[in-house]
């Protein structure tokens, strides 16, 4: 039965609680609809085409609260009840919990304080809702199984067993969006990050010694910034300096990546790019009402990223490309801020320092 909606015709086993999904649930519909609603406040044709797997889409996805988007159990939008435990980010809708562990739940939840969700609590049943046994694995396989993408999805890890992310940061510095978002301690030098400008005479042995790393990042100058090298300089010594920073095959791990490309590679580079990193690129935008003010192309294997795409117009990129080239001054957003909420999701792999998300995004 799919838990989601009571239908018979399951589709496909739920990934984090006993029981089916019938393929409605699944995939198109309600998510689609309340992201590109939202979308179209910016106008229409700023929409992101998102997959019709409603699940995939969303099962990382976090809002700027630092809390996930939508109900962990059928992935609508609606008020959410939001787990308490601070180590957990996940949100329930009152239809889900009412029906599923019993009438009136959700109220009581409400008068509660310090509620501990359904993921959490140390006993596996409530009402009918079952969490699975191996719910890590269960979501894992879920994901690479259903995925349209090669990238392997790792296991999320336990919190007893998260770790402070080590960040190798090439070219573009990411330190103040990873300390704001509690991945990285405050200070001028924050221990876990390394960073480079220049990795010209960088060998496999400089970054194995400095390693070993869960995430690399990399970007191409800002428009407008001056540079020493070509934009496709920038690619390929990320890609060069990614193999080396790579875990050897087999290793359990998880190990993330991103490259940003600040709208100066060319189409044939950026072909280039996604021949060599193995992914699809993603257009994340900074949108003021119906203007765009900024935007950046994304290839990572970090969950979700794909969920944040919006694609430009042929003749908005252009204009944008322009606009930027004639500016005196650097954008509103810089590039790192434009992809800041991208690593809320590694919140359910490493170790963070702080949970006052909210006042610092």
């Amino acid at each position: 039965m799919c838990i989601c909606c009571g239908s018979l015709q399951v589709h496909t086993q739920h990934p984090l609680f006993e029981g089916g999904m019938c393929a409605p649930c699944k995939v198109s519909g309600e998510v689609r609809g309340a992201l590109q609603g939202a979308w179209g406040r910016a106008g229409a044709s700023l929409a992101p085409p998102l997959s019709e797997d409603k699940f995939l889409d969303c099962l990382f996805l976090y809002d700027d609260d630092g809390y996930q988007s939508y109900c962990s159990i059928c992935c609508s939008r609606d008020t959410l009840l939001i787990c308490e435990n601070p180590d957990c980010t996940r949100c329930y809708c009152f239809k889900c919990v009412d029906t599923l562990v019993a009438p009136g739940t959700s109220g009581r939840v409400q008068a509660t304080s310090n509620w501990v969700c359904f993921l959490c609590r140390p006993f596996l049943r409530s009402g009918l809702l079952q969490r699975r046994r191996k719910w890590r694995g269960w979501l894992k396989a879920f994901c690479d199984r259903e995925s349209e993408t090669p990238l392997e999805t790792y296991e999320t890890v336990p919190v007893w067993k998260r770790e402070p992310v080590r960040v190798l940061s090439l070219f573009g510095d990411i330190r103040t969006e990873l300390v704001s978002l509690g991945f990285l301690e405050g200070g001028s030098n924050p221990a876990g990050l390394k960073h480079l400008d220049d990795v010209t005479d960088v060998v496999r042995r400089h970054v194995e010694g400095w390693g070993p790393f869960n995430l690399v990042y990399g970007s191409t100058p800002a428009l407008g910034h001056a540079c020493d090298h070509p934009p496709a300089w920038y690619l390929f010594q990320y890609h060069r300096v990614l193999q080396y920073a790579r875990p050897r095959p087999g290793c359990p791990k998880p190990f993330f990546w991103m490259f940003v490309d600040n709208l100066v590679l060319t189409r044939e580079e950026q072909t280039v790019a996604t021949r060599f990193l193995e992914a699809d690129p993603v257009t994340i935008q900074d949108v003021c009402g119906q203007a765009v003010r900024d935007a950046v192309h994304v290839w990572s294997n970090i969950p979700a990223v794909k969920s944040r795409h919006s694609a430009l117009a042929s003749r908005e990129e252009l204009s944008l490309l322009a606009h930027n080239r004639q500016r005196t001054k650097p954008p509103l957003q810089g590039p790192a801020k434009l992809v800041k909420n991208c690593f809320l999701p590694l919140r359910e792999y490493f170790k963070y320092f702080s949970t006052e998300l909210a006042s610092a995004l």
